[in-house]
């Protein structure tokens, strides 16, 4: 990914959090300023700060204990947070968009919004990997609606054109059966709403869905067909027809 790092040894990347007010002795230590380092062309992060810290320690160390670092300004431990999860957060973004260039531009998006604001990934919701693949799929999809926009405008002008004459009983039943929906999907376990929001509201397939969420393939197919059968017989116990 030469040109995502080319782009990174240029950019600064300073916190706007209220985190960011230190005194004028610790400034440039604490600017939160990542750059490339020649010596490793594999790695977006500078490692310099590897003088003052063995590099066994920060290997050993968890990915939770990474971000309590990284929220500190630390920038060898944003490296060890690429090493071992940029490749995945490289992956499914070029799965999503199909080119590589502008998944190299979710990846950056992915890692800076991590240094800027490490505040929000919660440990006690889910895995780093999780969390970051999910923030890699939600910029891929908003890149693609980007890149769509035109297109989308079209389709919506040719939408709001069909909908002009639409029957509005049949409006009322879709408005009755999207709010049906709504209340079935919300009543699932946690486990099966999750897998058939990633699945069906988002767009992942199994495999993608596996990797979001940490569990092997064969357990969401699982979740989502056991999910799917609760919220089948929700709605038909809540009178709406052609579910069975």
């Amino acid at each position: 990914m030469p040109r995502f790092r080319r782009r990174l040894q240029r950019r600064r990347l300073a916190r706007r959090s209220p985190r960011n007010r230190v005194d004028s002795g610790s400034a440039a230590s604490r600017a939160g300023s990542v750059t490339l380092h020649d010596s490793c062309p594999r790695h977006p992060f500078s490692r310099s700060a590897t003088k003052d810290r063995g590099m066994q320690e920060i290997t050993e160390a968890s990915d939770a204990q990474l971000v309590t670092l990284v929220a500190k300004y630390d920038e060898v431990a944003l490296a060890e947070v690429y090493r071992r999860h940029g490749g995945a957060v490289f992956g499914l973004a070029r799965r999503v968009l199909n080119n590589a260039t502008e998944a190299e531009d979710v990846t950056q998006e992915v890692f800076v919004r991590l240094w800027k604001q490490p505040e929000r990934f919660d440990p006690s919701r889910g895995s780093l990997r999780s969390y970051l693949l999910t923030q890699s799929h939600a910029r891929a999809v908003d890149a693609i609606r980007s890149l769509n926009a035109r297109r989308a405008r079209e389709v919506n002008d040719a939408q709001r054109t069909a909908r002009a004459g639409y029957d509005v009983q049949l409006e009322m039943r879709d408005l009755t059966l999207s709010d049906q929906l709504a209340r079935a999907l919300g009543e699932l376990p946690e486990e099966e709403r999750r897998v058939i929001e990633l699945a069906y509201f988002q767009g992942l397939t199994y495999v993608m869905v596996a990797e979001v969420t940490g569990q092997p393939e064969g357990t969401v197919k699982s979740r989502i067909r056991n999910g799917m059968r609760r919220m089948r017989g929700a709605l038909v116990d809540a009178g709406i027809e052609g579910v069975e």
